[in-house]
């Protein structure tokens, strides 16, 4: 078998299949455990037009502004009592849509709380009605209050501080008089942000934060992931950009952007191939307001 075969196979064995089809979630949709959750920021888009059965569930309840701090997780108990009320339960089969960036921090929500069945549509509803599936319009039907029993990953999530004990850059080591090389675990730290705030050619946003990137810090752009339709590249070609970056399984791969949004996007994908996904969801916001030290330029 030829290496890339080989490559190819392992890719297959390894990857936990975090993406339906259309088709796929047709299937799915025959049993009656599987739950499509649409979440987006205003419910008249749902209202308008949404795949059968579909329960709404706003961004806004499960990204939330906390400690001067926004897109942040919500405590735990209040998370419960927003995906309960979706009709979640412990045994549901979830798949989710909504624009890429909604659809991947809602699963990076469940995956939070430790649900152990979380999926999404690939494309979402525009795939779906391009597949032949059927729409309906108004609002969703009552369910019944589901019992979720939430199981933490606080894992899932990393510090500021928890990456300043990992990075072997010499600007944070010598801005904290740390002239050793860091001991701590490797990893891999991925901005997902686009060139002109990564290299800091914007000002920082024309000074809101840090200009440029954190030591250390590997550019994937996030919509890069996505072909034009919205739908996310094969496997294979995700597998090659983020072995561009150095990602290796086994190793933590932590992505950031401004304040998290974007940076789900690649924490999906992360998770969706295998790796050891985090995510540093204060971000750049929260390295500024730390006055802690950014690189500029490209990598």
């Amino acid at each position: 078998m030829s290496t890339i075969l080989t490559a190819l196979a392992v890719l297959a064995a390894t990857t936990p299949g975090l993406l339906l089809s259309p088709a796929d979630l047709a299937s799915a949709l025959k049993d009656p455990a599987t739950i499509v959750i649409a979440v987006g920021s205003s419910e008249d888009d749902f209202i308008a037009g949404h795949i059968p059965g579909a329960r709404f569930v706003n961004y806004n309840d499960i990204a939330v502004d906390a400690g001067g701090l926004s897109t942040e997780l919500p405590p735990v108990d209040q998370l419960r009592k927003v995906l309960s009320a979706a009709g979640i339960s412990d045994k549901s089969k979830i798949v989710i849509y909504g624009s890429a960036i909604a659809a991947a921090r809602m699963f990076f929500t469940l995956d939070y709380i430790g649900h152990p069945n979380a999926k999404l549509l690939n494309g979402g509803l525009n795939a779906w009605k391009a597949n032949g599936g059927a729409v309906e319009v108004g609002t969703a039907p009552k369910v019944a209050i589901a019992t979720l029993t939430p199981k933490p990953q606080p894992d899932r999530v990393v510090s500021a501080d928890w990456i300043k004990e990992r990075l072997s850059s010499p600007t944070l080591r010598q801005a904290q008089g740390r002239p050793e090389r860091s001991r701590g675990a490797k990893m891999t730290l991925l901005d997902a942000r686009p060139d002109a705030e990564y290299t800091g050619a914007d000002g920082g946003m024309n000074g809101a934060h840090v200009k440029g990137h954190l030591p250390d810090a590997q550019q994937l752009v996030w919509n890069t992931l996505l072909d034009s339709s919205g739908k996310y590249l094969p496997d294979a070609e995700l597998k090659k950009k983020f072995d561009a970056i150095g990602a290796k399984a086994g190793t933590p791969l932590v992505s950031y952007c401004m304040v998290g949004m974007r940076a789900s996007v690649t924490y999906f994908v992360a998770r969706h191939l295998g790796y050891d996904a985090r995510l540093y969801d204060g971000s750049i916001v929260d390295w500024t307001r730390r006055k802690l030290p950014a690189v500029m330029g490209p990598r």
